[in-house]
């Protein structure tokens, strides 16, 4: 079984307009505004892939209801847990020109027993995949949220942690199946990083006992180090949103069968394809598998 954790979910609102001009008015030239959140986005990618999978999200008891509905609209039926207040909202604006700029929202506290609810839902046996993913919510503290790994961990699921919340010595005690930082976060762990440096530092952490540990290098493609070190290339693409194209990496690495290499060139397919879609769609499968032919991969170690 696969399952994905939201703990944190949020309204996606994309904003496109022409030239973005700080400080001054800027006219919206269209909004969408989508469900999101990073577990219902690997949802989605597996789902839009023909992976079986078990979306559980906590929603705040305001606008649950929307965001429900937000979710049968593009498939997904997912247990749920409520809690008091809102989902939060992230708005992110989309120049013709330029880098994105977003703007996100604290949404709702959680009571203190939650993690105790979602462990209940799960019903983990060994071997399942669990996401965790995203920011923990209001209420939630990195000791409790360690704690409840650490006891899924035990319990024989795989875990998958793409969580700034997690802290570098939490990963190291909890040793998840897979974590994917990108090079700004490893950076901001290990300080300044050259190519070789990165292949060097996922091989450390594969050694302190994470099996997997993907760096993301956006549109140049990822490294993965596992029972060895690989490094994917993908050719140029035309984007059109990467947010969410992280989360559609990790659906492909838990989509694919087969040795590290495999894992990797399906992962970073998938994170391509969904560069290629408006706001926090998933991939075309049609746009995974032409991408997939044209990644390279070169064995490191």
């Amino acid at each position: 079984m696969i399952t994905t954790l939201t703990l944190s979910p949020a309204f996606d609102v994309h904003v496109t307009i022409g030239e973005f001009r700080a400080g001054r008015e800027n006219l919206a030239e269209s909004v969408r505004r989508d469900v999101g959140g990073k577990g219902i986005n690997i949802s989605r990618a597996l789902s839009a892939g023909g992976v079986d999978n078990r979306p559980l999200v906590v929603v705040g008891s305001a606008n649950g209801r929307e965001f429900l509905d937000g979710l049968r609209t593009v498939g997904l039926a997912c247990d749920v847990i409520e809690q008091t207040g809102s989902i939060r909202e992230n708005i992110t604006i989309h120049p013709a020109s330029g880098d994105e700029t977003r703007l996100s929202f604290k949404g709702f506290t959680c009571t203190p027993d939650l993690l105790e609810q979602v462990k209940f839902c799960l019903a983990v046996k060994p071997g399942d995949i669990v996401t965790f993913t995203g920011s923990l919510p209001g209420g939630i503290c990195a000791d409790a949220a360690e704690a409840f790994l650490i006891g899924l961990r035990d319990a024989g699921a795989r875990l998958v942690i793409d969580s700034k919340s997690v802290t570098l010595d939490m990963l190291r005690r909890i040793k998840p199946w897979l974590i994917k930082p990108n090079a700004e976060e490893i950076e901001s762990y290990f300080g300044a990083m050259n190519e070789t440096r990165l292949y060097h530092t996922a091989a450390r952490l594969h050694e302190d006992g994470i099996e997997n540990v993907m760096i993301s290098l956006g549109g140049d493609g990822a490294i993965l180090a596992a029972e060895g070190v690989w490094r994917a290339r993908v050719p140029k693409l035309d984007a059109l949103s990467t947010i969410g194209a992280g989360d559609s990496a990790i659906a492909g690495f838990i989509a694919a069968e087969g040795d590290g290499d495999e894992r990797l060139r399906r992962a970073v397919a998938y994170g391509s394809a969904a560069c290629l879609r408006e706001g926090t769609n998933p991939p075309l499968p049609e746009d995974i598998a032409r991408i997939y032919e044209a990644i390279s991969i070169e064995r490191i170690d």
